[in-house]
Formats: structure tokens, C-alpha cells, sequence
């Protein structure tokens, strides 16, 4: 049986945020907000955790889920390598609806999925999102929906399509983006735009100009 809490009262967001906690740490699933859309989260170092979360989306291990943190720093603990303008990238971005796609850390002990030994990673823009991330350390997050199906942008959304697969519902209403992130892939020589989204290619200019728009 789910739980639903509704996060713009404070003692119930503490109530949620606990429960929330304990679900991963039991290898169970929670929706929650961000910035973008309400996402699907399990423990990112729990293969069965994540295998849930794939199997509650629909998907197959070809399309693993992204990682979200909770600080810029911990960036540096999950990617192989972290250049000077990355840095200052995600620093000034992020918060917000970024993700870059890096080479992970090889000692790394967790199984997201078929992602050739790279990790989608970003830090939302939502109180919710943090104070959770901030508990639990890198969750494996993808949007609250069944393949196929739009993003959740309110928990009821996610909650008709995800049913009781999902053992806590973190409720802040409407999503305030709506829109997914962009998408950033920086495993190659040249760093490439993958996703157009709400960070423009002038944006990411400001601290790396050559990174490629998508298609090209």
C-alpha cells in the first residue's frame, strides 16, 4: 500500500521525507518532485532496486535511469574525470534542469543498466528533491511515467500510472517546469547536446563555446 504526503505542509513533508528515506533504504520506490517533472526514484547502488524501477516504467536495462545528487561536489565521487570548465559549468548551473552525461568512476559498485560504463547526472532545482538527496546520498531517478506515457507533472498523474509499484508519493503539486532537462553528453572530444531543454546552447557557451547543438 502507498503513502502520499503532502510537502507544502512542514510536518508532513518531515513525515514524507523519513518515509521516503526508509522506502530506499528498503529498496523500494518514491515519487518525487523536481524542477522539471515528477521523477521515480530507487537506491542507485541497489541493482534490485533499480531493476524495480525499470520494471514499474516498463523499460528494459537499455535505457538506465539518470543519477541525482544533492551538491555540485559529489559530481567528482561518480565521473572519471571532471575538467576546469565542467566545473565551472555545473557550478553555475546547478542547481537546475542540466544533465551531463560523463564517464563514471570504474570502481563505482552499482548496475543502472546497459550504460557502457558511462552516468547520466544532475542536481535539481526543487527544496523537496534536495532535502531528500541530502538523506539519502545519488539516487537513480527517471520521469514519474510508464513508457510511452507523458512525465507526471502532479503526483496523481504518477500516481494512475504507477500504482502501488511505488511505496511512498512525495505530493508539492504542479511541476514548475514541466519541461525535461537538457541534456548534455561530454564522453567525447567534443562536448555535444543531446536534449535541447530549459538551458540554452548560449548558456552552456558562457563556459564552454565549443559544445556542439543537437543534430550537428
Amino acid at each position: 500500500m502507498s503513502a502520499t504526503f503532502d510537502c507544502s505542509d512542514e510536518e508532513s513533508r518531515t513525515a514524507g521525507l523519513e518515509a521516503a528515506q526508509q522506502a530506499l533504504d528498503d529498496g523500494g520506490l518514491v515519487v518525487l518532485p523536481t524542477d522539471t517533472v515528477y521523477g521515480i526514484a530507487a537506491d542507485a547502488f541497489s541493482p534490485r532496486a533499480v531493476q524495480g524501477l525499470l520494471e514499474a516504467k516498463g523499460r528494459g536495462r537499455d535505457m538506465p535511469p539518470p543519477v541525482l545528487i544533492g551538491a555540485p561536489t559529489t559530481l567528482e565521487a561518480l565521473v572519471a574525470e571532471v575538467p576546469t570548465w565542467l566545473r565551472s559549468m555545473t557550478q553555475g548551473l546547478w542547481p537546475g534542469p542540466l544533465t551531463i552525461i560523463c564517464r563514471q568512476q570504474a570502481s563505482l559498485a552499482w548496475d543502472l543498466g546497459e550504460t557502457h560504463h558511462t552516468v547520466a547526472v544532475r542536481m535539481p532545482d526543487d527544496e523537496v528533491a534536495l532535502g531528500l538527496l541530502r538523506r539519502t546520498g545519488p539516487l537513480a531517478v527517471s520521469s514519474a511515467n510508464t513508457t510511452g506515457r507523458p512525465a507526471a507533472t502532479t503526483v496523481e498523474a504518477a500516481e494512475e500510472m504507477l500504482g502501488d509499484a511505488v511505496a511512498v508519493y512525495l505530493d508539492a503539486g504542479s511541476s514548475r517546469g514541466g519541461v525535461a532537462s537538457t541534456i548534455v553528453d561530454v564522453t567525447g572530444t567534443v562536448p555535444r547536446v543531446l536534449r535541447d531543454g530549459p538551458v540554452t546552447l548560449e548558456q552552456l557557451h558562457e563556459f564552454n563555446n565549443t559544445v556542439e547543438p543537437a543534430g550537428a
